[in-house]
């Protein structure tokens, strides 16, 4: 299908979905979601009228929701669809797509979107869509691996999570000197980590996924997830306690990595010994239930003691290996199997990203100035890691397939916002600097490669 049909076929069920949007809109008003322009009214609210509405009869609470969740999969894979097209991340398209959604009032004039942002339970599915993202990342990853990558992509990975991080917290001060030093931390937080996901492509479409410098960046990006989700814990931890100290900085650190450690350790021992009972049994769909169980657990677990559950995914993503699910009846792997669910859950996940981006706050020249002052920070962060890496290699392209952050990036700025430590407009500057990142990153790898010719 060209472009052109695309954009046809979305003006099409826009103008199809048109009535129903502005019916759903004003039940959604008074099922408590009042809006005036983007001030939104709380979800208790929302709760207690949808309530009402069941015992009266007047509305089912799940039916702005199946509708919600058309206009984001379909404005997901339509936005993903045109950026595939024009070799960019998907993941660009639907963030965008999420932009248009929850702007639609401020670039239109037209209320039907506006509900979407307040929703319970597309927030709901979003948390769990990041908990299936991160499962995955860990999937994708292993613990072999980690202790393959040698010093070179140790010292990328740790000079990558220092650098952007103290240029962030600078940064954050400059522009903020009235707000609290949990902010400047938490800016500088959302700076840390890195998705080479699409770093790892360019180097696949230009046959330089075996080069030294490719091996080194994706040698390092594991250790960069596991420093980054780390750092996350850190970070969460002195906002919720309210307290920044050696002690307080210590014993969450010690918490995490101890959460880390004793939970792969216990799940390389236990997770075999699950499986191969398991694998006895004769009932359909035991794999995925299977994985998808030790995944929930150990994110419920990770929560419980004061991690985020993303954390929890990562470990049970990184003790699964492919080789524990052998003597099952089903043969597709493990990834395979997950792959349909994270293509419903995770683009809600960045839709709804999307739609809290608030376009309006860019018409205030600071907060401009934030997000070209936090993006370049992000940018030159990342470019210290050329320099530990020593000779016989590509300097500048090891440091510039450090820069994307993509769905990292926005995660820590998620938390941040539920956390109430970053506001609409800083929350707005983060994904404007996510989305920089990852498009500016495969030309100028381009670039730095076609330099040694």
């Amino acid at each position: 299908m060209s472009s052109r049909n695309i954009i046809v076929l979305t003006l099409f069920l826009l103008l199809v979905f048109l009535p129903f949007f502005s019916s759903v809109s004003a039940l959604s008003e008074t099922d408590g979601a009042v809006i005036e322009g983007h001030n939104v009214v709380s979800n208790e609210v929302s709760q207690e009228k949808s309530a009402e509405h069941i015992e009266t009869g007047h509305i089912d609470p799940v039916t702005p929701v199946l509708l919600w969740l058309i206009v984001i999969l379909l404005g997901a894979k339509v936005g993903g669809e045109i950026f595939e097209r024009i070799k960019q991340p998907p993941v660009l398209g639907e963030l965008i797509a999420g932009v248009l959604i929850g702007n639609f009032y401020y670039l239109t004039g037209i209320d039907i979107f506006q509900p979407i942002a307040s929703d319970l339970y597309i927030d709901i599915i979003s948390r769990i869509g990041v908990i299936i993202l991160l499962f995955e990342v860990g999937l994708e990853s292993s613990l072999e691996d980690m202790m393959k990558v040698g010093w070179k992509s140790f010292w990328v990975a740790t000079v990558g999570v220092i650098a952007p991080f103290v240029l962030g917290y600078f940064v954050s001060l400059y522009f903020f000197p009235e707000k609290n030093t949990n902010v400047h931390i938490f800016i500088g937080a959302t700076l840390c980590a890195t998705s080479v996901g699409i770093t790892a492509r360019v180097f696949k479409d230009l046959g330089k996924i075996s080069s030294k410098e490719a091996q080194i960046v994706l040698g390092a990006a594991v250790i960069d997830d596991v420093m980054g989700l780390v750092i996350l814990s850190i970070v969460s931890g002195i906002i919720i306690s309210g307290s920044i100290s050696l002690l307080s900085v210590s014993y969450i650190t010690l918490k995490a990595v101890l959460f880390l450690a004793v939970g792969i350790l216990a799940g390389i021992k236990v997770a075999p010994l699950i499986t191969k009972q398991a694998s006895k049994m004769k009932v359909d769909g035991l794999k995925i239930v299977l994985a998808l169980s030790i995944a929930f657990l150990f994110s419920y677990v990770a929560s419980k003691i004061g991690l985020a559950p993303i954390v929890g995914a990562f470990a049970a993503g990184l003790i699964l290996e492919e080789v524990y699910f052998e003597g099952f009846k089903d043969a597709q792997k493990l990834d395979e199997i997950i792959k349909p669910i994270s293509s419903f859950l995770v683009p809600v996940f960045f839709v709804l990203m999307g739609i809290q981006v608030k376009l309006e706050t860019f018409t205030n020249v600071k907060i401009l100035g934030v997000a070209a002052g936090i993006t370049i920070a992000a940018f030159v962060g990342k470019q210290v890691c050329g320099f530990v890496t020593g000779k016989g290699v590509n300097r500048l392209c090891i440091g510039i397939s450090m820069v994307p952050r993509g769905e990292v990036g926005l995660i820590f700025a998620a938390i941040g916002k539920q956390l109430g430590v970053v506001n609409d407009a800083v929350f707005s500057a983060v994904v404007i600097m996510v989305i920089v990142t990852t498009l500016i990153t495969p030309p100028l790898i381009k670039f730095s490669l076609s330099r040694e010719k």
